[in-house]
């Protein structure tokens, strides 16, 4: 039922918890490949390089399938594409674990269970969240990135213990078990589409008044999305998550590597780069309140400078102790940026429109992850040395700190539609 209710929770609190936890349990997965890098090429007798090359492929048709499932939840609804992608995951996961040589793991593990995992990712929750708030959305958001931090912090170090235990098939094979068995009631018992009349405004939901920055430019029926591809913001908020998922999916994939070769042990460097998504599950609260009371691109800026900081600290520690510091700081700054991007395109162009451009510029954030995967691992391999990699990240972030900073302010910039 999506009558008003004169009880104090508003149900869409419980969405977006859900979706956390969905989140949680997908991101767990795809950005702890660290963990499972070494143990597979070794096995299967991949070189770095060609291991690399195949999470690169599947970084991008992880973006690849955004859009499609941006337009999918428009049209069958957030309940249909998760319980699809569910299907697609286990089997993939199945495939996976019988894959021998690159040709079946590329396929399996590069392609399939890509897929399945972007129709369980942050573009199908989205424009659920973003239909059940409204002077709370920039908040909603970022807790939806809690889960995605949540998965960082509690995945990499539980998957780097486990794998040594059990092996890496075993490992895989247990994680999709427990994803099932959570995904499914979640999505039978707490997506529900239609959200009542006012959201989250409703008498007896969360008292406030009303930020500045909710102020944003009313939904345009007329627009399209080729209109919004055509303007500024969307480019910008484009080569935000280019950089945003340079990094994150460089890390996930060879952080844990690269600290090894540093001479790190792997449960410590596991430790350490979970410890980024642990700290951040704090920050997501804190920047979340913060979304709605400052200006969006500011706080979007910040995140990237600081970020881009980080990756080299991260390249300079040479102590636990300093590698904790570093990934501690890190955190704080290392969700938002996914959050801010979709409020920022809902405030452009209006929630009608926010899940197929947030699958469109979402696909760029893959091509950034798909780039720096292949090239963590070719770039260690010719020139023996990770600088080439890290270093790129950091000077990318720095520039997208700089773009977001140009981004428009709320109701500085209206999309327009195209006349006839």
């Amino acid at each position: 039922m999506n009558t008003p209710s004169t009880s104090r929770w508003y149900f869409g609190w419980n969405i977006v918890a859900a979706s956390a936890i969905l989140t949680l349990l997908t991101v767990g997965l795809r950005m702890s490949i660290g963990p499972f890098f070494l143990p597979i090429a070794e096995d299967l007798g991949f070189s770095r390089s060609l291991l690399a090359s195949i999470v690169a492929v599947g970084m991008l048709f992880y973006g690849i399938g955004m859009p499609f499932v941006g337009q999918m939840v428009n049209n069958w609804g957030t309940r249909n594409v998760l319980l699809l992608g569910t299907v697609m995951i286990m089997v993939a996961i199945i495939w996976t674990t019988m894959a021998t040589g690159p040709i079946s793991f590329m396929l399996s593990f590069g392609i399939l269970l890509s897929l399945g995992l972007s129709f369980v990712s942050p573009v199908a929750f989205t424009p659920i969240i973003a239909r059940w708030f409204t002077r709370q959305r920039g908040a909603a958001l970022f807790f939806l990135s809690t889960g995605s931090m949540a998965g960082i912090a509690l995945a990499t170090p539980a998957l780097g213990f486990s794998i040594p235990q059990w092996g890496w098939r075993e490992t895989m094979i247990g994680y999709g078990v427990v994803m099932t068995l959570i995904t499914i009631p979640l999505a039978l018992w707490i997506m529900r589409e239609n959200a009542p009349e006012g959201t989250d405004t409703l008498p007896g939901s969360t008292p406030a008044t009303p930020p500045a920055t909710t102020t944003t430019t009313p939904p345009m029926a007329s627009l399209c999305v080729g209109d919004a591809v055509r303007s500024r913001p969307f480019w910008q908020v484009v080569l935000g998550l280019f950089a945003c998922g340079y990094s994150m999916n460089l890390l996930g994939t060879h952080g844990v590597p690269m600290l090894v070769d540093h001479g790190y042990d792997s449960l410590v460097a596991s430790f350490g780069i979970g410890l980024i998504g642990f700290a951040a599950i704090f920050s997501t609260i804190v920047l979340g309140r913060m979304s709605d009371r400052l200006p969006r691109r500011n706080l979007l800026a910040a995140i990237y400078f600081i970020r881009g900081l980080g990756f080299f600290g991260l390249l300079l520690v040479v102590s636990p102790l300093q590698l904790y510091t570093v990934a501690l700081i890190g955190g704080i700054v290392w969700a938002g940026s996914i959050a801010l991007s979709s409020a920022i395109l809902a405030d452009v162009y209006g929630i009608r429109l926010v899940g197929v451009l947030y699958g469109w510029t979402y696909l760029g954030h893959q091509i950034g992850g798909m780039i720096s995967s292949w090239l963590g691992g070719w770039a260690y391999e010719t020139f023996g040395t990770h600088w080439i990699a890290f270093g790129s990240t950091g000077v990318l972030l720095f520039v997208a700190g700089w773009v977001s900073l140009r981004l428009p302010k709320p109701g500085e910039f209206t999309a327009q539609p195209r006349t006839a």
